[in-house]
Parts: C-alpha cells; structure tokens; sequence
C-alpha cells in the first residue's frame, strides 16, 4: 500500500473560510485514494495567492514526505 501526504492550497483568505474549492481537493485526493489503495499520512494546507512563493505547509509537507518516504499528492 502506497503512503501519501496531501498538500491543498486555495488562493484567498474567503475561499478558505468558505471551504469553496477546498472540498472539491478533498475530494479528488479521496478519488485516488480509493482507486490506487493508498493510505493517507497527513495533509497540509496552505491559503495564499498563487503570486506569492510563501507556502510555508508546503514546505512541512515535502520534509514530511522525505521523512517518511511518501508521496505528495496535490489535487489540481
């Protein structure tokens, strides 16, 4: 069974707060989940612009990731 640790990231404060775009995330990551048997360590999320570089869950996810040996998995 595959590890995986999921990284979400919405683009303003409101979607954030609203979960607008977050669920559907959710959703897909869920989706792959269930299809290719994997199993879900943790999940990081980060609520930036896409202009900024500043993804500081982000950064979390990717040294948890190395730690672990999983795999990042983000929803597009």
């Amino acid at each position: 069974m595959c590890r995986y640790i999921a990284y979400y990231r919405v683009s303003t404060q409101r979607q954030g707060q609203s979960g607008l775009g977050l669920e559907a995330q959710r959703q897909a990551v869920s989706s792959f989940l269930l299809n290719a048997n994997g199993i879900l360590l943790a999940d990081y999320q980060d609520i930036e612009s896409g202009a900024h570089n500043n993804r500081p869950e982000l950064q979390k996810a990717i040294v948890h990731c190395l730690a672990t040996g999983a795999t990042l998995l983000i929803a597009k």
